[in-house]
């Protein structure tokens, strides 16, 4: 037999040689080539220079029939078919880009080639050379080639392809294809033999991120959902299936099969523990089909949700993605300014989550439960919209019959319609769905030959150089790792480019105030503050404008407001340090908080009662104070551009905002934001006009009844009285002193808060050392 095959190979190789001669290979060279192809095997048994000739063959005819007045002679179309499958698409396609008007040879043998099942022959081809440890040759190419063909072919030929290029003609026999190798690759296992799976997992998630996954997965969802019922090497093949796609391809892919398959227990079947054990598709289960967005169906909700139901290690997902569904459910912020179709839409699927919990999990989220339903159904029943009305009663109704299954219950007077009625079906489960049959040991060795050691990982993307091309990522860029690089290098980035940030700083600093999270990138709200800190401070003025001018605007979530506060007082504070030799040297790290319910006065209120301190006479003997470096402040010439405009417009309610309403917290967070710009204005141009307008503002709000507004306007007056300079306290603000001095007594007296309390009588040991001086400059 051994000497057969290398007779055999001689062959190959001779009729290859004769083929190459001349300048056109004749029908009789190959006619005896695809004889001596056939009788050794058919391409994989081609030797590595064999196949070098056989692509420079078939390189040689596609240009023949593309370039010349006439096709080849003899059966030179069938060498496509009959061929090494990726030569043979490289080559044609190579050909298809460089024809001129003989495009039709080309396209015909196209189409030959999908009609006659060489897609999968390909597929299984790259698999069995990743499984050998060999390099695929062209994989790349391959891979655009096979997805983006329908629109090579349509590009070459106007819009005038056939109808097997047509994409929903094109992609199910794609998909018939990935079926087919898929089998191949349960036969090579069963067999003993490794099998690598990764380049389908590359083609199905390029088809799916371009937008093709209801024709692709049209045909391979049944077929999966049939052939894994009960095999469970099926299942195991279909699980890396969807484990090794890519992750920036990952929640198009999920995504798909979450909207195609027929049920939760057939999600299951194909995806298996996939979101445990993926971060990008955890964070596309629980996070952003969920929470980030809201058009999907009730029935892609009912698959996602009873999918994360049906194993042990998933129900601990269940029930994290069930509390932050309430969080949100219960937040009087997201009930006032979220759409109603959203809200409608996170009802449904807490309702889902509820029907799938069991007595040891509700009865250890009792409370909790208890806690989310009374704050929840408040914030609902304060809507003017009946329908939010109406939706809070439904689930107040739902959690109640939940947690208090044998006693009373809530009970509310609504219209019971077919809305109602639907959005109370959902927490009753359907009794159809069943569990996955578990493996006796179900681990990464059981099956020795699905060894998928070959894969390779994907190369580490680099980050962009230049500014604008980080816009372009930013806004435009569907590429997650490039995305991730970018926010990651953003801050340095800029601190190294001023010149060039300052040409586009305002539409970078609207690109980051409205950047959103694409991944689980770790720590992303850090770094998108420090590159908005970095484009502030590197270009204050046009920045600071945008900025303020945004704080009041309409649209803007509380959480955004939030952001430009937080972003105003770190770049100010690193403006007002001293800088040594074009370093800042840090006084203090600033650290305003981003968590909601944070107070953000208590690090910088230290270093107010030092300066305090430092301003009250001591009679003590020992070593001065260490003096901090001094150096040109550069917080001087812009702050007003922070500070005034922040005064305007507090007391105007708009549509989605009212500071003097509901949104007290915001209006705390802002009168201390005023009290730090205040205090870090020392010995700037602006900072008596600053104190005036300040004082002004703090005597409206005198008496308002949030404990943490008030501390912030006591704040405020500390940092007027510490940083404005004494003889322009006493000139330009002596009524106001007065008046203020006055008020602070009735605090230190009456103010139910401590803390209040405390800084009232900071402010009055303040005001009597500002008299003492007074006194010692005014000649008797």
């Amino acid at each position: 037999s051994e000497a057969r095959g290398a007779a055999m190979a001689t062959a190959v190789e001779s009729a290859l040689r004769e083929a190459l001669a001349g300048p056109a290979p004749g029908a009789a060279a190959l006619g005896a080539l695809r004889d001596g192809l056939a009788a050794a095997g058919g391409p994989a048994a081609l030797g590595r220079r064999q196949r070098e000739r056989f692509g420079a063959l078939l390189r040689s005819l596609a240009a023949a029939a593309a370039e010349g007045p006439e096709e080849p002679a003899g059966p030179w179309r069938s060498c496509f078919v009959e061929g090494p499958p990726g030569l043979a698409l490289s080559a044609l396609l190579g050909a298809l880009g460089d024809a001129g008007r003989r495009l039709q040879p080309i396209v015909e043998v196209l189409e030959r080639f999908v009609r006659e099942g060489r897609l999968a022959a390909l597929m299984w081809e790259v698999c069995q050379q990743q499984a050998r440890g060999g390099p695929a040759e062209l994989q790349d190419a391959l891979l655009a080639g096979v997805v983006a063909l329908p629109d090579r072919v349509s590009n070459s030929l106007r819009g005038r392809n056939p109808a097997v290029f047509f994409p929903q003609n094109y992609f199910p026999l794609l998909g018939a294809a990935i079926v087919e190798v898929l089998h191949e690759i349960s036969a090579s296992l069963r067999g003993g033999s490794d099998c690598s799976i990764s380049f389908v997992s590359q083609v199905l998630g390029k088809v799916c991120v371009h937008g093709r996954q209801k024709e692709i997965l049209s045909v391979l969802v049944p077929r999966l959902a049939d052939l894994t019922k009960s095999d469970c090497i099926w299942q195991r093949i279909c699980w890396r299936l969807v484990e090794c796609v890519p992750e920036r391809w990952m929640e198009a892919v999920v995504l798909g099969f979450v909207q195609r398959a027929p049920g939760a227990d057939v999600l299951s079947r194909l995806l298996g523990n996939l979101v445990v054990k993926n971060k990008q598709a955890q964070f596309v289960v629980t996070q952003k089909f969920l929470l980030l967005q809201y058009g999907y169906t009730t029935a892609v909700l009912q698959n996602l949700l009873g999918y994360l139901s049906l194993d042990s290690l998933r129900r601990a997902l269940l029930i994290k993605v069930l509390q932050e569904l309430l969080e949100t459910w219960s937040s009087s912020s997201a009930v006032k300014h979220s759409p109603a179709e959203q809200q409608e839409y996170i009802s449904k699927a807490i309702l889902i989550c509820l029907s799938h919990l069991k007595e040891p999990e509700i009865e250890s989220c009792r409370q909790e439960l208890l806690t989310s339903m009374m704050e929840g159904v408040k914030c609902h029943l304060d809507s003017s919209l009946p329908q939010i009305r109406r939706l809070g009663m439904i689930v107040a109704e739902s959690i109640s019959s939940k947690i208090n299954t044998d006693g009373p219950v809530l009970k509310f007077q609504y219209e019971e319609d077919d809305e109602a009625r639907e959005l109370k079906s959902l927490l009753v489960q359907a009794p159809s769905i069943c569990a996955v049959p578990s493996l006796p040991d179900d681990n990464d060795d059981d099956l020795t030959p699905y060894d998928m050691s070959e894969d390779k990982e994907l190369k580490k993307t680099k980050a962009p150089v230049y500014i604008r091309d980080c816009i372009e990522v930013l806004t435009g860029s569907e590429d997650t790792d490039k995305w991730e690089a970018t926010v990651k290098a953003l801050e340095s980035l800029v601190r190294k480019n001023p010149a060039a940030t300052r040409e586009v700083s305002v539409e970078l600093a609207k690109i980051l105030l409205h950047l959103e999270e694409k991944t689980c990138i770790e720590g992303f709200a850090e770094l998108r503050q420090r590159a908005q800190v970095a484009v502030l401070t590197v270009d204050p003025i046009p920045v600071a404008q945008y900025l303020t001018s945004q704080f009041y605007s309409l649209n803007y979530s509380l959480r955004q407001r939030m952001d430009i506060l937080d972003v105003l007082v770190l770049a100010a504070r690193e403006l007002s340090f001293p800088k040594v030799h074009g370093k800042i040297k840090h006084v203090e790290k600033p650290c305003v908080q981003l968590l909601p319910g944070s107070d953000s006065s208590n690090d910088w209120r230290k270093i107010v009662d030092e300066r305090i301190k430092s301003k009250t006479r001591r009679f003590a003997k020992g070593p001065s104070q260490v003096q901090v470096a001094s150096g040109p402040n550069e917080f001087n010439s812009v702050a007003g551009h922070f500070f005034f405009p922040l005064l305007q417009n507090f007391d105007r309610p708009l549509s989605t905002f009212d500071l003097l309403g509901e949104d007290h917290f915001v209006l705390g967070r802002l009168v201390h934001t005023l009290a730090v710009l205040m205090y870090l204005a020392v010995n700037t141009v602006a900072v008596t006009a600053m104190g005036k307008a300040l004082m002004e503002f703090v005597w409206a709000l005198r008496f308002h009844t949030d404990s943490y507004v008030r501390q912030g306007l006591l704040s405020c007056i500390s940092s007027v009285l510490l940083s404005v300079p004494a003889e322009h306290l006493l000139n330009n603000m002596t009524e106001e002193l007065l008046e203020t001095q006055s008020w602070l007594g009735d605090v230190v007296e009456k103010d139910p808060d401590g803390d209040c309390r405390r800084l009232a009588l900071q402010n009055l040991l303040l005001m009597e050392n500002l008299k003492k001086k007074l006194n010692k400059t005014v000649p008797s």
